[in-house]
């Protein structure tokens, strides 16, 4: 399986969000710029000696990470942007995407759905399938991504054969063998977890015998461990066909741009089941 016909219109009309939200840039620039006015007034109001010296220090350097910090995100912000120039969430969802076939007839989970733009992409590439959406809406990214926004966005996109429920990843709502496919982007490493490898295997466990599984994250050893390993017990357990495809060469990014994103280690694991 390869995905070198990537359709790069596949999400025309939703509204998808940026991976980087603009209030998450702001905060950094604004927590920067607090720091530096209130070194600023220390400096004013405080009678000189080593206390005055450190705070104003401490005040100034941390608004300098703040900053720098701010630079980088915004850098995220422009390429992730699906109205920028680069486009990489963009290039990444319709590229996942297309590893995602489902028989007619057949169902498909996409696991930590976000904003349901991979959803919506698998649901247009697998029309007479039925694509559930699941995440949990919760945490940093709330007030960013919501199950209604997963609604209009399927709406806007002309696609009516998905459908969204509150699902987490680490204990999946749903009955063993249920979907004919699996797929995720970007999700588990966001997850609080020693064990990254026994999410996976959760979400295995709804994969019906012969469905396909892709999942794309950052497979690091930091991250999840021994990964080759993990797919030789895959291959113990019976599965058909198991690959870590990387992602990182020019397929969605360059190395470059993964080491700057911090998305060394992204990879596609794909296989069959």
């Amino acid at each position: 399986m390869n995905s070198e016909n990537i359709n790069s219109s596949t999400l025309v009309g939703g509204d998808f969000k940026n991976w980087v939200p603009t209030s998450m840039v702001a905060g950094f620039f604004i927590g920067a710029a607090v720091c530096a006015l209130i070194a600023v007034v220390s400096g004013l109001a405080l009678s000189s000696g080593p206390l005055r010296t450190a705070l104003i220090i401490i005040l100034v350097l941390t608004a300098v990470i703040l900053a720098v910090a701010g630079i980088w995100m915004l850098a995220l912000h422009n390429a992730f942007s699906y109205t920028g120039k680069r486009q990489m969430a963009k290039q990444i969802i319709d590229g996942v995407a297309s590893y995602v076939r489902i028989p007619d007839g057949g169902k498909g989970l996409d696991v930590g759905c976000g904003s349901a733009a991979l959803t919506i992409a698998a649901a247009k590439n697998n029309p007479n399938a039925e694509i559930t959406g699941a995440d949990i809406w919760s945490g940093a990214y709330k007030a960013v991504f919501t199950k209604e926004l997963c609604e209009n966005n399927a709406k806007a996109e002309g696609v009516s054969n998905v459908r969204f429920e509150q699902g987490n990843a680490v204990a999946l709502p749903f009955e063993n063998e249920t979907f004919d496919a699996v797929f995720s982007n970007y999700v588990y490493h966001n997850i609080p977890s020693r064990d990254r490898q026994s999410i996976l295997l959760e979400s295995l466990r709804v994969l019906k015998p012969g469905g396909t599984f892709a999942i794309h994250d950052i497979f690091s050893k930091s991250k999840y461990g021994d990964m080759q390993a993990f797919c030789r017990k895959l291959w113990d357990m019976g599965y058909e066909q198991v690959e870590l495809i990387d992602t990182t060469e020019g397929k969605f990014m360059t190395r470059k741009e993964a080491f700057w994103m911090e998305l060394s280690g992204s990879a596609i694991l794909y296989g069959r089941k």
